[in-house]
């Protein structure tokens, strides 16, 4: 939103002295979360129309966003369209919204996103040996800290294929709570994504969903008002998945984190729960039906307008029937 501060009429000479609200850090979002007993969702973007239906909902509920990028939607959509695009929702919501490097796996990149006018990264160095994840996650805290920037690192391996992340099921590994006070006390890092159960894509749990809350509960108490971060954690809700099966999908056995399951980890030390498979479910679903339904429809806005609404109204529902973040902007 553009704010206009004063107008100056002096004879002849006019001009606007005016801000523009900035892209904010996670900090203050985390503060108020933790004590509130909410998350702050995290939703990863891709273009234009998953960020319109994000901002939508959001700026409805007046909740608070982190918008993520991720190496793959760098590479499809060009990372200066994105932050473009991020600053405009800036500017035409009000919302104190952070831009958000989603699982960056290199001081290259998270330096590029620090340069690029992100306030937010993610270094996932959770591949490499526990003392190697230290290093190179410090030696991106330092320079994001340099620049204004906060930092999120892994500890422990999340299952599952998501762009650039592809972790199999043996090579998964829960965060070890013994490691985590060392690990952000050598690393300086500003949030923690831990890994309790959950796991990247569409196909969490092949039998009865389960979560650690146990590891949580511990980190929790090792790292007392420190913010946790929840990765892989869209719910796949089935009425989406029944959707794109209806219209010519094929997604059997599709199954998410209980969204009970992630109100309780939001109402614990978890501030920040990742949304993304969810809105391509929604997205799919959507742009499927209506090709369906319209088979002489070719021009690209008639079938993108209710991919949008549908992305909008997964993120109201998640804003306020599981984060819990509505009207905390």
């Amino acid at each position: 939103m553009f704010f206009i501060d004063r107008l100056y009429n002096m004879g002849e000479i006019k001009f606007w002295e005016a801000n523009t609200m900035p892209l904010v850090t996670t900090t203050e979002m985390f503060k108020k979360a933790y004590a509130g007993g909410y998350a702050i969702g995290a939703f990863n973007v891709n273009n234009m129309e998953i960020i319109q239906g994000i901002v939508e909902a959001a700026t409805e509920e007046q909740a608070p966003l982190i918008l993520q990028v991720s190496s793959g939607a760098r590479k499809y959509a060009n990372t200066t369209y994105l932050t473009k695009m991020v600053e405009a929702a800036v500017e035409t919501s009000g919302l104190p919204i952070c831009l958000h490097l989603d699982h960056g796996d290199s001081f290259a990149l998270c330096k590029d996103c620090v340069d690029s006018g992100f306030t937010s990264v993610m270094i996932d160095a959770s591949a490499h040996p526990f003392a190697e994840n230290i290093s190179i996650t410090k030696q991106v805290v330092e320079y994001a800290h340099d620049h204004g920037v906060v930092v999120e690192a892994e500890l422990g391996k999340l299952a599952g294929i998501e762009d650039a992340v592809n972790v199999s099921a043996k090579d998964a590994a829960f965060t070890d709570p013994d490691q985590v006070q060392e690990f952000v006390e050598k690393t300086g890092v500003d949030s923690l994504a831990i890994a309790i159960g959950t796991s990247h894509g569409a196909y969490k749990f092949k039998g009865q969903p389960q979560l650690r809350f146990d590891i949580l509960e511990e980190v929790g108490r090792r790292l007392p008002g420190f913010p946790i971060v929840l990765h892989g954690a869209s719910s796949v809700p089935q009425e989406l998945v029944a959707k794109v099966n209806q219209y010519g999908g094929s997604m059997p056995g599709a199954q998410g984190v209980p969204e009970d399951m992630l109100r309780k980890a939001a109402s614990m030390a978890v501030c920040k729960i990742n949304i993304d498979s969810d809105l391509r479910l929604a997205v799919t679903g959507a742009i499927r039906e209506h090709f369906a339904l319209n088979p002489s429809h070719f021009d690209p806005r008639q079938y993108l307008g209710p991919a949008r609404d549908a992305v909008r109204e997964v993120v109201k529902h998640k804003i306020v029937d599981v984060l819990g973040c509505d009207h905390k902007a």
